[in-house]
């Protein structure tokens, strides 16, 4: 699903960009081209998994979350997984359930509980990634991150 989103994405904004018979971009022949702009997303790239043998039915997996200059992630749950987080690089504002926001730099961390809504998670800075360390600890085969609906 991700995959068909990613390309959809990559489909529109070729469309976005393509020159117009004037020669200038078309995303900029219109007045609704400051409207279209998003804020970047962010990336996920799993370095391990693996079940943990000593408690039946729990996997360990760890992954870097990048988050580019000015990037937002939708609001999310980890559903009943316990997370912990650490900043590898930049820094990072999160909100999780009702506490304020915290904001996070590099070598600090932080831990999510199961159930945890995950409110906001940016890159403040408009000029320098970001980067976490995210380990989860999960009931084998859940889902690690699930969107909001209606996000």
């Amino acid at each position: 699903m991700r995959i068909a989103a990613a390309l959809m994405a990559v489909t529109t904004l070729t469309a976005a960009t393509a020159c117009s018979a004037s020669g200038r971009p078309a995303y900029a022949e219109g007045p609704t081209a400051s409207a279209v702009s998003t804020p970047p997303a962010e990336s996920f790239k799993p370095l391990l998994q693996q079940a943990l043998p000593n408690v039946e039915g729990k996997t360990f997996t760890s992954a870097i979350v990048s988050l580019p200059p000015s990037a937002r992630a939708l609001p999310h749950r980890h559903g009943q997984a316990f997370v912990y987080a650490y900043v590898l690089e930049g820094t990072v504002r999160s909100e999780l359930d009702d506490k304020p926001v915290t904001t996070y730099h590099q070598g600090e961390n932080w831990v999510e509980q199961p159930g945890a809504h995950h409110v906001l998670t940016e890159n403040p800075s408009p000029t320098k990634p970001a980067k976490l360390l995210v380990v989860f600890v999960s009931a084998t085969g859940d889902e690690l991150k699930v969107d909001d609906p209606g996000s």
